[in-house]
C-alpha cells in the first residue's frame, strides 16, 4: 500500500487473546470511509453476502480470520464486533463493509487554508493533511517523471500555499500509521537545510543514520505538526525530527510508539514477522514505546491504555543511544509557557472542547468498570443510562451548532450510520482540533514575529514580547 494500491476493507488486525482486534484503519479505505469500525474493536463473527449465518471467529488464528474477511472487490462482508467503547462484552454491533480498492487520490496529501481572526489582524494558516507516507515504486522504476510520492506532492502543496501568502503551515499527521521510511526522511528535508533525520540500530548494535543531503529549503516559515495516538512509525520519525531540530511545535496527543523495524520470513503455513531493528531520533531517544510527546497536548477520545505500543504485553521498552550532531533552528522555551496557557484558556472556555472532555471522561468511566451485574434488569438499566448520556452529549453539540436535537437514541444511531455512509462527511472532532492548531500557530506569530522566517544561520531563542 506504499504505492497507494490496496484492496480489501482497509483494516490492520492483530490477535488479542481469543479475539481478533482492529489495530488501525487505512485512511481512504472502505472501513475508514464507512465509519463504523474503530481501532480496538474486537471481531466476534464474519458473514459473507451469500451466506445466511455468520461464522463465529472467537478463538480462531489471525490468518484464518483475515482469509474470511478478504474477498473480491465490490463484495460485502459483515462483521459483528464488540465496540472498543463497550462496557459490556455482550453488547455487539453489526457492520457491513463493501470491499474495494483504496483509491490513489484518497490517500494523497491534500491542503486547504483557514483564517484565524485576531483583533484587527487575520492570520492565513495553511493545513497539509498527510494520511500516509507513500511512493509509487513501480512508476519510479519505470522512469515516470510524474510519479507520486508524499514528498513530491507536499512540495507542490507548499509552493501553492506560499503563492497564497499563508502566515504559517500546520502538517496534520493524525491517524497516519506510517509507510515508506525514505519519504519521512525526504519530507523532513523540505523544512531543514540538511542533516540527519533518524537513526536505525540493528541487533548487532550497528547504527545507520539517514540524512537529508539536499541543502535547499522549500518552506522556511512557522510550522506545527498535529499528531494523535494513531500517528505511528514514519509519522513519529517526521514529528520527532521536527521537534529535535526546533523546526516547529508538535501539537496533539502522545503518538503510538511504533519504533521497530520488522522483516517477514515465509513459512509453510503462513509468515513469521521478526523484529530486527529499532528507530532512534537524532536526539538519541527511541520512538519505541514512548512515541513522541507533544509540546502542547490536546486530549483525545482514543484510549491510550488500549491502543499503542505501550498497551501491548510484550512490547520492547524505550531506550536511547548517543545523539547525532544536528542544529536547533528555534528555541521555544521563551514562549512555550504562554502558548500552553492560551491553549488551556481556549480549551476550558470553548463549548466544543468542554463536550470533548465530558465525552472522554464518560468513555473512561465505562472502560474502568470492573464488574458487570448478572441481573438482566440492572444491566438493561445501566445500558439505558449510557445511551442517555450519549444522546445528551450529541444534542449538546448540535445545540452549539444551531441544529435540531435528536428525540431518541435510535434517531441518533440512524443519523450516525447515514453520516458514516457518506464519503463527504467530516469528523466534527477533527474540524475544531485542526482549528485549534491554527490558533496555536497564530499565538506563535503574535508572541514572536521573528518566526516569519525561522531558518537562520544561528539558533534563535524565542522571547514573548511585553
Amino acid at each position: 500500500n506504499m504505492s497507494l494500491s490496496l484492496e480489501g476493507i482497509g483494516a490492520v488486525l492483530q490477535s488479542d487473546n481469543e479475539f481478533t482486534k482492529v489495530v488501525r484503519l487505512v485512511p481512504g479505505g472502505p472501513a475508514s470511509k464507512q465509519g463504523q469500525l474503530q481501532p480496538a474493536d474486537r471481531i466476534v463473527s464474519v458473514r459473507q453476502e451469500d451466506e445466511k449465518k455468520p461464522v463465529n471467529v472467537i478463538g480462531w488464528r489471525l490468518d484464518e480470520v483475515v482469509d474470511l474477511i478478504r474477498g473480491p472487490r465490490n463484495s460485502v462482508v459483515t462483521l459483528e464486533v464488540i465496540p472498543a467503547s463497550a462496557s459490556d462484552e455482550s453488547v455487539t454491533r453489526t457492520i457491513a463493509i463493501q470491499r474495494d480498492k483504496v483509491k490513489l487520490e484518497e490517500q494523497s496529501a491534500s491542503s486547504n487554508i483557514m483564517d484565524i481572526q485576531r483583533d484587527r489582524q487575520n492570520f492565513r494558516i495553511g493545513v497539509i493533511t498527510i494520511p500516509t507516507f507513500y511512493a509509487d515504486f513501480k512508476a519510479m522504476q519505470a522512469g515516470d517523471p510524474n510519479y507520486k510520492s508524499t514528498t513530491r506532492d507536499v512540495r507542490k502543496l507548499i509552493e501553492n500555499l506560499k503563492e497564497q501568502d499563508v502566515d504559517g503551515i500546520v502538517i496534520d499527521l493524525r491517524n497516519n500509521g506510517g509507510g515508506a521510511l525514505h519519504e519521512a526522511n525526504d519530507l523532513v528535508g523540505l523544512f531543514i537545510e540538511k542533516g540527519p533525520t533518524v537513526q536505525i540500530r540493528n541487533a548487532n548494535n550497528d547504527v545507520q543514520v539517514l540524512e537529508d543531503e539536499n541543502p535547499s529549503v522549500v518552506y522556511a516559515g512557522p510550522l506545527a505538526v498535529l499528531v494523535n495516538r494513531m500517528s505511528a512509525s514514519a509519522s513519529e520519525i517526521f514529528a520527532g525530527a521536527i521537534q529535535d531540530y526546533g523546526r516547529g511545535l508538535v501539537v496533539g496527543s502522545q503518538t503510538f510508539g511504533k519504533g521497530t523495524v520488522q522483516a517477514i520470513r515465509p513459512l509453510n503455513h503462513g509468515q513469521l514477522k521478526i523484529t530486527q531493528s529499532k528507530f532512534y531520533r537524532v536526539s538519541g531517544g527511541s520512538t519505541q514505546h514512548k512515541g513522541v510527546i507533544p509540546d502542547i497536548e490536546i486530549p483525545s477520545r482514543i484510549d491510550k491504555e488500549r491502543i499503542g505500543e505501550d498497551a501491548l504485553d510484550h512490547a520492547l521498552p524505550w531506550d536511547q543511544i548517543e545523539a547525532v550532531r544536528h542544529k536547533r533552528y528555534f528555541d521555544y522555551s521563551g514562549i512555550i509557557g504562554e502558548l500552553r496557557a492560551r491553549h488551556t484558556e481556549r480549551f476550558t472556555s470553548h463549548p466544543e472542547f468542554q463536550l470533548l472532555q465530558k465525552e472522554i471522561d464518560f468513555l473512561k468511566a465505562q472502560r474502568d468498570q470492573e464488574s458487570i451485574s448478572l441481573n438482566f434488569e440492572e444491566r438493561k438499566a445501566r445500558q439505558a443510562r449510557i445511551e442517555q448520556t450519549r444522546l445528551e452529549i450529541a444534542n449538546a453539540r448540535r445545540k452549539i451548532r444551531g441544529q435540531e436535537p435528536f428525540a431518541t437514541i435510535e434517531e441518533l444511531n440512524d443519523w450516525q450510520e447515514k453520516q458514516a455512509a457518506s464519503p463527504d462527511t467530516t469528523d466534527d472532532e477533527l474540524d475544531f482540533i485542526i482549528r485549534e492548531g491554527g490558533h496555536i500557530m497564530a499565538d506563535m506569530l503574535e508572541l514572536d514575529r521573528r518566526m516569519a522566517s525561522i531558518i537562520a544561520p544561528e539558533p534563535v531563542t524565542a522571547q514573548a514580547r511585553p
